[in-house]
């Protein structure tokens, strides 16, 4: 294998074509990130705070983004610099039909997103009632606790924001 040395000019224009990457998943540039990824741009292309092209896709909403570059091998679990994984953040926001296409890609449904939150407890504690009866469906367990010892079931009724959708009982 042989090794290629860049100049600092080409070295410079790599980093602005990985912004220009990070600003199109941003946007939902769908099809110009598409052909830069297809080029040989990484997939799982991160900023300067760990937030991959995925992360950024989903957390801005941008569900046709986030599906392309979850078929081509982007990494669905992979958390940022603050441990949380995209659909951490999608259930932070609310947003189902990007739950489902974490969801479908393979997103672990109670991975901790630091401090023991789980996408559940997100989605609970923000009073997206869509999102947490999907998390439940597919197996979210609603007893997982945060290193406070709060679960879902506590997150809601501490924060009023889901009334009535876990049943009363440990939590």
């Amino acid at each position: 294998m042989s090794i290629v040395h860049l100049t600092e000019q080409e070295e410079a224009r790599y980093a602005e074509l990985q912004q220009f990457a990070l600003e199109c998943a941003r946007d939902g540039e769908t099809a110009t990130l598409e052909s830069m990824v297809a080029a040989g741009l990484p997939v799982n292309l991160a900023d300067e705070r760990g937030n991959t092209l995925l992360m950024l896709a989903a957390y801005r909403g941008r569900e046709e983004t986030a599906r392309m570059l979850l078929a081509r091998g982007a990494e669905v679990d992979r958390r940022n610099d603050h441990g949380q994984t995209p659909l951490g953040g999608v259930a932070f926001k609310g947003d189902l039909p990007l739950v489902e296409a974490l969801l479908e890609g393979g997103a672990a449904v109670d991975a901790d997103n630091g401090g023991g939150r789980t996408p559940l407890m997100y989605a609970a504690m923000f009073g997206h009632r869509s999102v947490v009866n999907r998390l439940l469906e597919v197996g979210a367990d609603p007893h997982a606790k945060t290193f406070f010892g709060l679960s879902a079931p506590r997150l809601a009724r501490l924060t009023g924001a889901v009334r009535g959708i876990f049943a009363r009982g440990p939590g």
